[in-house]
């Protein structure tokens, strides 16, 4: 019985020859595309912020699908060029290449393939207003690594994707042009509580930063704090939340104290604007 041939692969059967490799080619590849991923992240944002509200929304929400999807094509461009691709040398080359990425990146790795996920799930995107691990902002970019916010106090914090494995995401206009917008008041309970309903409804429908494609609603409970009224409303953009809480906050506060109503003087913690 004649013995069976074992073929083996090697590395000149997986890399084309030196001298049939283009590296001028591979330069150009590479300089364009970084080049346009350039021309991208300038330009569309440029226009997203002379752009109306929702459209500004889908311009910035575009920029990191873009960027993928152009950095996918140069990868795939190169590797053509570079490496002997047949289906056998592919699955060596790809399982070579996860070995290494797995044991040596571990957490890279983790958060390129979250922000993979992230880019086609979009659990934010650019223009959203989100909350990660406590910390409250709007997304200013989304990378393929991490994905950058910026506070109501003007601080940019970096973010890995990787957050989405094992963080809850709140996410407060899911890429809608407004959100919405608590504001609360606790009350000295001997009070007309109709009276103040129709008074802090008032206040907040005449506030010039609402956006009456929503409805207003008051909320009204008790707690061991005093009555407690919540005014839920929409800003007419998402970047006019801390206008609009401020000017219903200025308005019903002056409109309480000509009612002759008090307000408690122990209160509870403070909340993010647009939570419920």
């Amino acid at each position: 019985m004649s013995a069976t041939k074992t073929e083996t692969i090697t590395p000149t059967d997986l890399i084309n020859d030196i001298e049939d490799i283009n590296f001028g080619e591979i330069s150009l590849i590479i300089s364009g595309i970084w080049l346009l991923i350039f021309v991208v992240r300038k330009v569309l944002p440029f226009l997203a912020e002379r752009s109306p509200s929702q459209l500004r929304l889908y311009l910035l929400g575009a920029v990191p699908i873009i960027r993928l999807t152009l950095i996918m094509l140069a990868i795939t461009w190169v590797v053509s060029l570079v490496f002997n691709i047949t289906v056998q040398n592919f699955f060596v080359i790809a399982g070579a290449a996860s070995v290494a990425v797995g044991f040596a990146f571990k957490d890279f790795a983790s958060s390129l393939l979250a922000g993979v996920v992230a880019i086609i799930e979009r659990p934010y995107r650019p223009g959203d207003w989100v909350k990660i691990d406590g910390d409250y902002g709007e997304v200013k970019s989304v990378g393929l690594r991490t994905i950058d916010i910026v506070t109501p106090n003007d601080d940019t914090i970096i973010i890995p994707h990787d957050k989405i494995w094992t963080k809850n995401i709140s996410n407060a206009n899911d890429g809608a042009q407004t959100l919405m917008c608590v504001v609360r008041f606790y009350l000295e309970p001997n009070h007309d509580a109709k009276v103040v309903k129709l008074t802090l409804l008032d206040v907040a429908i005449t506030s010039a930063y609402l956006s009456y494609s929503k409805r207003v609603k008051i909320m009204i409970d008790q707690t061991k704090y005093g009555t407690r009224y919540k005014i839920k409303a929409y800003p007419f953009d998402s970047r006019d939340q801390f206008e609009l809480v401020t000017d219903i906050t200025v308005r019903a506060k002056e409109a309480l104290r000509e009612l002759g109503i008090q307000e408690v003087t122990a209160m509870p913690p403070p909340n993010n604007t647009h939570s419920h």
